[in-house]
């Protein structure tokens, strides 16, 4: 049987080992490839082509929903199965709406991480038991209706607007995406007046509620 290939996106070198260690133990799952953040796995997924991708959602420069977003785009053919440790469903939600076809909480045990790569290496969607009824309920409901706010900024905005509530300044923003300071000035001029939040703080408050971030990031 052919494997399951396997691409593991974990910002936390110990908490990447230890599900390496658990994927190690399956049968036809070999893990081909493994990305310290978002942009890297884009990277890796280019070079490697894997059936399924571990998206850590938490990760900083890019994050998991960012990066998931991209790949949908980019490689329709790979499967993302996003990891986190939040139930929340405004998480839930920015998952599926960016493309990820599973949603594994990160204190799963083997056997449901198992049941989860299946279900997707089969085309199926995963969603983890804990994730309430209600959650999925209101994603079919949603779907298809009016874009969240998130959704109304443009891929740069969200870039930005996360780089920013990761509490990057303006200098390091325009180095790190390669673009001019009164560029990124003007995307967070135009971010701020989409959604109607006029202080860095409220921003970060925002980032947070979405998903962009997390409060211990």
């Amino acid at each position: 049987m052919k494997p399951i290939r396997i691409l593991l996106a974990e910002d936390h070198t110990l908490v990447r080992a230890g599900i390496r260690a658990l994927l190690q133990n399956l049968d036809d799952v070999q893990v081909v490839a493994e990305a310290g953040d978002g942009r890297e796995a884009l990277r890796l997924i280019q070079i490697h082509q894997p059936d399924v991708v571990l998206m850590d959602i938490a990760m900083a420069g890019l994050n998991g929903l960012e990066a998931t977003s991209r790949i949908a785009r980019e490689f329709p053919r790979v499967r993302v199965i996003i990891l986190s440790m939040y139930v929340s469903e405004e998480y839930v939600l920015q998952a599926l709406r960016a493309g990820a076809v599973g949603y594994l909480l990160k204190d799963a045990g083997t056997a449901e991480l198992e049941l989860a790569i299946r279900a997707v290496a089969r085309d199926e969607t995963y969603l983890s038991p804990a994730v309430s009824k209600h959650v999925v309920a209101d994603y079919v409901r949603r779907v298809g209706g009016e874009p969240s706010s998130l959704e109304r900024l443009t891929r740069r905005q969200r870039e930005i607007l996360q780089l920013i509530a990761e509490g990057r300044s303006t200098q390091e923003i325009a180095q790190l995406l390669n673009i001019s300071v009164k560029t990124v000035e003007t995307h967070r001029s135009q971010l701020m007046e989409r959604l109607g939040i006029h202080d860095v703080a409220g921003l970060v408050r925002y980032a947070i509620r979405v998903g962009l971030v997390t409060p211990n990031e």
